[in-house]
């Protein structure tokens, strides 16, 4: 749902989400469709009107289509939109906090190995601006563990390539510095060298007006979207033969468990990924121990539950 076709309160909500509690526009429009969906729901009845029974007939609904984590996705933002009408006296009750979130296995996430990452960083071949480019942008996600947000919109002027770190804004608008490593600095200078320029170059003779700040451009000038990015790794993974799954968090993934694996300790990835909370940054603890129980297996003359030899 977008804000035009929202009601002027849920359209309040949102303008309160964004530029109030700074929230990020993708977790913002994610509310939106999920009020969207209570709205359609209750019909003519006004959405602030919702009670308990509307809510639990509408979250038995949700379950035809939606997995459970996206159902407590979508009573999350019934809880904050109903806590936002009581605050502003809109309503007295908060009735979506009586309704139970559904239970949440938390999967750990999908690792990619040290030789498959090696396989992507290198699938851009040649030496064209968007293979030099798409280098860049995996070298760099894979070294420093951004989201695909923040490496979309990295600017010119968050790069500190002499000093070896970057800036970048994350979730809730808090902003970090992180490390760079020499690879990922090396393929952003071949980047900045010359290519991204070329792009512009191009661009510009066809009418391009206005030059972007971001670091990471399309052959259009403008600034390369996420979706973009998505669809350039999924179509750089197989050709590296790398499972379907492959996705750019995937190397966020990896870069917090091979720092790990590599002895990092917790509180430092924490700070490079931007985490609020420790508990999200400890899931790759039991990604790393899982690996380490691997190299065991595969390794120890114990392993595989081979028994001591007599």
């Amino acid at each position: 749902m977008s804000l035009d076709a929202a009601s002027p309160l849920v359209t309040a909500f949102l303008y309160h989400l964004r530029f109030e509690r700074g929230m990020s526009p993708n977790t913002s429009a994610a509310y939106a469709r999920d009020l969207g969906r209570l709205e359609r729901f209750m019909g003519d009845v006004p959405v602030a009107r919702f009670d308990l029974v509307t809510l639990e007939r509408w979250v038995a609904c949700l379950h035809d289509d939606l997995a459970a984590r996206s159902i407590a996705r979508a009573i999350s933002a019934v809880r904050t939109f109903g806590a936002w009408l009581v605050r502003d006296g809109l309503r007295e009750d908060e009735p979506a906090k009586l309704v139970p979130l559904p239970r949440i296995g938390r999967p750990l996430p999908i690792v990619l190995s040290e030789p498959q990452i090696d396989r992507l960083v290198t699938a851009p071949e040649g030496d064209r601006p968007l293979a030099i480019r798409d280098r860049a942008m995996l070298e760099l996600m894979y070294g420093s563990g951004l989201r695909t947000t923040e490496l979309c919109g990295l600017r010119l002027t968050d790069l500190a390539l002499a000093e070896g770190h970057l800036r970048t804004t994350g979730k809730g608008s808090k902003t970090r510095l992180v490390p760079l490593g020499g690879a990922s600095i090396v393929a952003l200078e071949a980047w900045l060298a010359g290519p991204r320029q070329e792009l512009l170059d191009r661009a510009t003779r066809k009418g391009l007006k206005r030059l972007p700040v971001e670091v990471f451009i399309s052959a259009r000038g403008k600034r390369l979207t996420r979706q973009g990015f998505w669809k350039n790794v999924k179509c750089y993974a197989q050709h590296a033969e790398l499972p379907t799954t492959t996705s750019p968090h995937k190397l966020r993934h990896s870069f917090a468990t091979h720092l790990l694996d590599g002895g990092a300790d917790l509180r430092s990835v924490q700070a490079m990924l931007g985490h609020a909370d420790l508990a999200t940054t400890q899931i790759y603890t039991h990604v790393s121990q899982k690996s380490l129980r691997a190299a065991y297996e595969q390794s120890h003359p114990l392993g595989q539950n081979r028994a001591r030899p007599r």
